[in-house]
């Protein structure tokens, strides 16, 4: 019985243990449910309250486009209507001009029914014409155009007559010029007495009877020393003096300083005088190495060969119409160097070729050939290079030029030889040159005074304003630059320029 009574209590108490488990779970899991609720709850309030924000949002944004979307609408609206008014206005234009071009058309189709009918017209009339002149002279159109061929042909016969006669005039000018310039190096090689001006030197004596000495007994004095220097001495009425002449200028040269020692000196015999003369000569040497080296320091020309530095040194007693050749050719070199630096050619080669430009008139007397050859031969023997072997050989066309270093020293030759009072024989030429020159320009009317400047290369007129206006001073300057052309003879060009200037004076009182 208490078996039973223990188990019913177990199981009254396992029940009630039971029933309060059951009473706390059930608890517990309301409680959780209260808290999940209360969570939920709170997640459904903070979706709303971001759904509400973001529909505001949107609301902004839909707000905003519609308003930039409205802005870009009247902006494209108000753009298309200005573009509409444009193509409304071209449209316009575009009518006027499609008016205008037909109205043209219209015109030229007028004219072209004008035309047509004056050319019928004209046909007709030019038809009547022919008929009757015809009619009047008796030929008919074949015939007239016969007798005018053969006017014409009669016409270009006596036109190209005078043609061959000025083609002949020319040439025979040329060769004039030609023969004229053989001839006068031809003459300048020899002695002669046409040419003694150039190849006399005349030695002062202390007495008259220093004349007697230096024939010598029986002549045998002159002779002497005429066959040893190879100078002809002319003893003549001359008070006080003698002459040597000799072509070769080196040659009179010895001879007048040898001369000049035996004159000082007092003893005048054979033997004295070769010992004189070998002693000038070796001085003489010296002096024209001398000259050459100085002259090639001065052109600043190295690396010459010493037998051209000889060469060089002879041109100092050399002439050409009375300009001295070594100073010519050392001219000639600093002006090829500076024309070479502006043109940006070879200025050694320039300045080289132009400093030896002449150096076959130290031997032109021995050997036979123009002297610019004969130089060239000499320059490519001396082991110049072939540059300016060409360019000697050209400067005076005995070579065609064919390089800017050749055409320059033919340039300098001509610049040196040519200006004023550079040689005797065309000073005189150069001044009538530049009288004739402003005597052209003073002979126009207007003209008040012309000055002929820059070596004759430019003649400068000053026209009265009250006479020849702008439009006129053109004409002028032309009119005259062509009476120079047809009037005168001149190397290269003129150049014209005509001044006219107009002063206006006020005093203040």
């Amino acid at each position: 019985m208490e078996n039973i009574l223990s188990v019913i209590m177990l199981l009254v108490g396992g029940a009630a243990g039971f029933g309060i488990a059951v009473f706390i779970h059930k608890t517990n899991v309301q409680n959780q449910i209260s808290r999940l609720n209360a969570e939920w709850q709170l997640k459904i309030e903070s979706v709303r309250a971001e759904h509400k924000e973001l529909k505001i949002q949107a609301s902004d944004e839909a707000l905003r486009i519609r308003t930039e979307a409205e802005t870009q609408i009247r902006e494209a609206r108000q753009s298309i209507r200005q573009q509409e008014e444009r193509l409304s206005r071209k449209e316009e234009v575009l009518d006027r001009k499609v008016e205008g071009v037909e109205r043209r058309e219209r015109q030229i189709q007028q004219r072209e029914r004008q035309v047509e009918q004056l050319n019928t017209e004209a046909e007709t009339f030019r038809s009547q014409q022919r008929t009757e002149l015809e009619r009047i002279s008796g030929l008919t159109e074949l015939q007239a155009r016969e007798i005018i061929l053969q006017q014409v042909e009669a016409e270009a016969r006596d036109e190209s007559a005078r043609r061959i006669r000025e083609i002949e005039r020319v040439t025979n000018d040329e060769a004039d010029k030609t023969a004229r310039k053989i001839i006068s190096m031809a003459i300048q090689r020899c002695a002669s007495d046409y040419v003694a001006e150039i190849t006399v030197s005349t030695v002062p004596l202390p007495s008259e009877e220093i004349k007697g000495r230096i024939i010598g007994r029986e002549g045998r004095n002159i002779r002497a020393f005429e066959q040893i220097t190879g100078v002809d001495i002319i003893v003549d009425d001359t008070p006080d003096a003698v002459t040597l002449s000799c072509h070769d200028p080196v040659r009179r040269e010895v001879a007048r300083l040898s001369l000049g020692k035996l004159l000082k000196d007092g003893r005048i015999h054979p033997t004295r005088i070769e010992e004189v003369v070998a002693k000038t000569q070796q001085d003489l040497d010296v002096v024209m190495r001398e000259e050459g080296e100085r002259v090639a320091y001065e052109a600043n020309v190295q690396g010459l060969h010493p037998d051209l530095i000889k060469l060089l040194g002879r041109l100092k007693y050399r002439t050409s119409y009375g300009q001295n050749v070594l100073q010519h050719s050392l001219e000639c070199a600093l002006l090829a160097a500076h024309m070479a630096a502006e043109l940006g050619a070879n200025i050694a080669i320039a300045k080289t070729a132009a400093l030896l430009h002449d150096i076959g008139k130290a031997v032109d007397h021995e050997v036979q050939g123009p002297h610019a050859v004969i130089g060239a031969d000499i320059a490519k023997r001396l082991g110049r290079s072939p540059a300016i072997v060409h360019a000697i050989a050209a400067h005076h066309n005995d070579e065609e030029p064919t390089t800017v270093e050749a055409f320059l020293v033919q340039a300098v030759d001509a610049i040196s030889g040519g200006r004023p009072g550079a040689r005797r024989e065309t000073l005189d030429l150069y001044i009538k040159r530049l009288e004739a020159l402003e005597g052209v320009a003073t002979s126009f009317e207007g003209v008040q005074r012309a000055f002929a400047v820059q070596a004759g290369r430019e003649v400068r007129i000053m026209v009265v304003p009250e006479t020849i206006d702008d439009l006129g001073s053109i004409h002028l300057a032309r009119d005259i630059a062509k009476k120079i052309e047809e009037s005168l003879q001149y190397p290269g060009q003129i150049k014209v320029t005509v001044i006219r200037e107009t002063r206006t004076t006020e005093y203040a009182r």
